[in-house]
């Protein structure tokens, strides 16, 4: 086993939980995406492409360094490893990518309406706003540029046009949380605009104070993380990530 197989595992852990629930699409697919920062390092673990989650164990999940280059894994990394790799590099506080092609969340995408802020536990947790990341093609430049472009709203889940979801957060467990607040609010919301009547949403200001929370506790993630580097250590990680 190599030394990065405690990391492989959570990776794993959390890809199968999506898949068995559903948030992947098909059990017999491969659709979907996980990957995880090593902590103090330059370097991702991330599911490897086209391989069914029920078939895959630790060794396959890949670990590339944020220029894309595989450091472990015979596996080749997901088609979508870019746009993970854009991920960890526009945003410090972020420790952990998850990609689904969720059901509620994609149906918002075919009709390109974001969530706004509707509960205040929800917003509190990802933000107040779930956005719409214009469409490009799986696995291209393109749409990693169009999903780090939209990360600078500090928010934690966003909709790709017809396509799914992506959601970033500190760790798996906190980021698998947020999938499962952002399908739940996305079928509330279906639900509502169903009605064809409007749909009430939290007042501004409220959004808003929790949303300065939301920053905050950003913040204090990545102080955090900062205090793990050793006094005798350079921080690479934190320059490179900030510069992206």
């Amino acid at each position: 086993m190599g030394r990065y197989i405690d990391f492989q595992r959570e990776v794993l852990r959390i890809s199968c939980m999506l898949s068995e629930q559903g948030y992947f699409g098909p059990h017999s697919g491969t659709a979907g995406n996980v990957s995880m920062l090593i902590p103090g390092e330059e370097a991702a673990a991330i599911t490897p492409t086209a391989m069914r989650y029920d078939d895959m164990t630790a060794a396959d999940v890949c670990v590339v360094d944020l220029d894309g280059v595989r450091i472990e894994g015979i596996r080749k990394p997901s088609i979508e490893m870019q746009m993970h790799l854009a991920a960890y590099r526009r945003r410090p506080d972020v420790g952990a990518v998850i990609h689904t092609h969720q059901v509620c969340a994609s149906a918002l995408g075919l009709i390109g309406e974001p969530i706004p802020a509707l509960f205040d536990e929800v917003t509190l947790a990802i933000g107040p706003l779930v956005d719409i990341v214009p469409y490009s093609l799986s696995g291209t430049r393109e749409l990693h540029e169009a999903v780090a472009a939209k990360l600078g709203n500090r928010c934690h889940c966003y909709i790709i046009q017809n396509h799914g979801a992506i959601c970033v957060g500190p760790d798996l467990d906190r980021t698998f949380t947020f999938v499962e607040l952002l399908e739940k609010t996305a079928a509330v919301y279906l639900h509502a605009l169903a009605t064809g009547r409007p749909v009430s949403r939290l007042p501004e200001a409220v959004a808003q104070e929790l949303f300065a929370a939301v920053k905050a506790r950003q913040d204090r993630e990545v102080a955090r993380t900062e205090t793990t580097v050793t006094a005798k250590q350079s921080n690479p990680l934190r320059a490179r990530r900030k510069a992206g």
